[in-house]
């Protein structure tokens, strides 16, 4: 197995029997990060297609998108789903989705890509070092064991995924030399957008069947991200995020210890608000 790719599993290796329900079904953010997480790993293939067309024509990314990527994407959106309806029976997932999936449809189309391929890999890089991010801190959050182990092994494919961007990412860099400057308003402007339609979109959808009463009030919806943000903040390891995020650019050893500061402060108040 080259370095790049992580162990292989599948959801069915999972065993929901160690879940002691008591300990995880009444907390509420718990249930909001996990099933907000079930529902955009389960529209991913959406935007698989948008890139396999994106890269029409290189066999080795395409057929890596459609073979590793699109399955594991979906694969984490089948484990988490499993998990939210063993331990949150009464949420309605089927149908709660399927709203979702149709207002998220309206996200996912080829236009919204960066201009070009070198541009689009290292936006990849910024979503994959978010999500990396997003199930190392879960996992990091929870006591619970089956939660704690399905988390880790969707970040250690998360990160899998960013190597192989990467990697693709320098080809392109090569044969399109786009600049630094470019690459870096590209990270800033995917970095920007990390936190904006996905998980909003997500949100809303889940608390319309899980808080019907309450899935109109803005308010309610704000504290709810508000808590989930808290919950991965905390638990995060800025080094490796910051790391992730700024690899792209490439930049010369003294160059980036100068620079890292002002990175890091944007990455706190952008990346992990």
């Amino acid at each position: 197995m080259p370095a790049h790719e992580a162990a292989r599993w599948e959801a069915e290796d999972l065993d929901f029997s160690r879940i002691v329900l008591g300990d995880v079904h009444e907390d509420e953010n718990l249930f909001y990060l996990i099933s907000c997480a079930s529902f955009i790993e389960s529209g991913s293939d959406l935007y698989t297609h948008n890139l396999i067309d994106f890269f029409r024509g290189d066999t080795e990314v395409a057929d890596w998108l459609r073979d590793r990527w699109e399955p594991e994407e979906l694969k984490h959106g089948r484990a988490l789903r499993a998990y939210v309806e063993h331990v949150w029976p009464e949420f309605a997932w089927q149908p709660a989705f399927d709203a979702f999936l149709h207002e998220y449809a309206t996200y996912c189309k080829v236009e919204l890509l960066a201009p070009t391929r070198a541009l689009e890999l290292a936006a990849r890089c910024v979503v994959e070092t978010g999500t990396a991010t997003y199930y190392s801190a879960l996992a990091q959050s929870t006591n619970e064991p089956l939660l704690h182990e399905l988390a880790e092994r969707i970040a250690a494919d998360e990160v899998s995924h960013y190597k192989n961007f990467y990697r693709f990412f320098k080809r392109y860099r090569a044969q399109e030399a786009p600049g630094r400057a470019r690459v870096l308003a590209t990270v800033g402007r995917r970095t920007l957008e990390l936190k904006s339609e996905d998980a909003d979109c997500a949100i809303r959808h889940v608390a319309r069947s899980h808080a019907p009463e309450r899935a109109e009030d803005s308010a309610y919806l704000q504290q709810i991200s508000a808590r989930m943000n808290a919950t991965i903040r905390r638990n995060l390891r800025p080094g490796t995020t910051l790391k992730m995020l700024m690899r792209p650019l490439a930049l010369p050893p003294a160059l980036q210890a100068i620079v890292q500061w002002p990175v890091e402060q944007f990455m706190q108040r952008v990346f992990l608000r």
